[in-house]
Formats: C-alpha cells, sequence, structure tokens
C-alpha cells in the first residue's frame, strides 16, 4: 500500500470495501423475481436486466445463470446481443478497474522469467489466448478478468477476443435457456465440451508458437 498513490490507495480500500459487501449481499435474482421486474418496468427491462448483468459479472459469480435468463426472458436474437455486449463490456470494465488500482503495485513483484514470457506473448498476440480461454468452460469469467488485468495484454485486443471467444457459447447457452427445467440437456452439454476443447487446442497454438523477443528500445 506504501507504494501506491494517496489516491489509488483510498481508491483500492473503497474497491475492496464494495466488493467484499457485494460479495456477501449480491446475487443473482432468481427467474421469478425477474419477470416480476419486467412486467413492473416494461420497455426499460432489457436495460436494467443489461446493467444487472454488467454489475454482477464483475464478480466471481457464474455468468451462465445471467446468460441462461436471458434467454428464457428475452428470446434468441434480443438474448444473444444482450448477453455478449454485457459480457464484453464488464470484461472490460473489470480490466480497467483492476489494471488501474493493482497492476503498478504488482508488477514489480512479478519478475520471475516465467511471467516475463506470459507478459510478451500476452501483449503481442493477447488476443488468441483469451479467445481461446474464453471457450473453455470452466476458466472462470470474472477470474480471468482480474488476472488479464495484471498481464499487458492490450485493452483492444483484450475486448475482440472476448467478443469472438465468449460469442459461441453465448448463443448456446442462450438458445438452450430451458436448461432451467434442471434436466441437461445433451446438446448444451456436448457444445459446451467441443467449445472447451477447441480453447484449449487454442491455448496449445499459442504456448508452441515462440514468444515475441523484446523490444530494446532507443536509450533503453
Amino acid at each position: 500500500m506504501r507504494s501506491l498513490s494517496p489516491r489509488k490507495a483510498a481508491l483500492l480500500v473503497v474497491a475492496l470495501v464494495l466488493f467484499a459487501a457485494a460479495w456477501i449481499f449480491l446475487d443473482v435474482p432468481p427467474l421469478a423475481v425477474l419477470r416480476e421486474w419486467a412486467e413492473q418496468t416494461g420497455p426499460w427491462f432489457p436495460v436494467i436486466f443489461w446493467l444487472l448483468y454488467v454489475l454482477i459479472t464483475q464478480f466471481p459469480i457464474p455468468r451462465t445463470i445471467m446468460t441462461i435468463s436471458a434467454g428464457v426472458l428475452f428470446g434468441s436474437a434480443l438474448g444473444v446481443l444482450i448477453a455478449i455486449t454485457a459480457t464484453t463490456v464488464a470484461a472490460v470494465i473489470s480490466l480497467v478497474i483492476v489494471r488501474y488500482l493493482l497492476r503498478d503495485w504488482i508488477a514489480p513483484r512479478l519478475t520471475h522469467p516465467a511471467v516475463e514470457t506470459i507478459n510478451r506473448r500476452l501483449e503481442a498476440r493477447g488476443w488468441l489466448a483469451v479467445a481461446s480461454l474464453r471457450m473453455v468452460a470452466f476458466v472462470p469469467f470474472s477470474v480471468m478478468n482480474y488476472a488479464s488485468a495484471l498481464t499487458r495484454v492490450r485493452v483492444l485486443p483484450f475486448t475482440l477476443a472476448t467478443f469472438v471467444g465468449s460469442l459461441p457459447g453465448t448463443i448456446v447457452v442462450v438458445l438452450f435457456g430451458d436448461t432451467l427445467t434442471g434436466q441437461a440437456n445433451p446438446v448444451i452439454v456436448a457444445c459446451t465440451a467441443a467449445l472447451t476443447v477447441v480453447g484449449l487446442l487454442g491455448v496449445l497454438l499459442d504456448a508452441r508458437l515462440p514468444a515475441p523477443v523484446s523490444e530494446v528500445k532507443p536509450g533503453g
């Protein structure tokens, strides 16, 4: 904390308090509650749901619950649009906030050569690693946002890769929102497994490609 500016230190404390409070009290509303909100707010409900989606996915809460709800409440086309745009915006917000508050403090402590190699990979072609990992079902959405924020992956490639990598899984989950019945739809299971395999292949491909060579800046 001493290495942070007073402003960043204060913002970090506020962020940690809000995070802890949200972790304790915030939860995904049941579908019945969401339907009630839809009746009460009318045409504004898609906007309210989108904002709630962005807010909830800032925390380590499974994104799938909100995505399924989007499909059930709004249908295929609008459900996919709401879910994928909210997913992408939420990821960017998490990246920017965590990077601003923590990276300058953590970066000097990450001195292992392997960390530098990962950083160079993400900085040069972070889109491949991010897009691939977004397809892997067991990689937590929010945790990946936090981890990416501590690397040098650039915001624009991260944003595009999140959109592209999250889109197939989002479409699958929205289209088969009927899994709320409690019966695991075999099509969803098969599609999720296929996306996971594709994502892992992308990660392996990125690992096999040579790490970019650090450029030496003039006077550096």
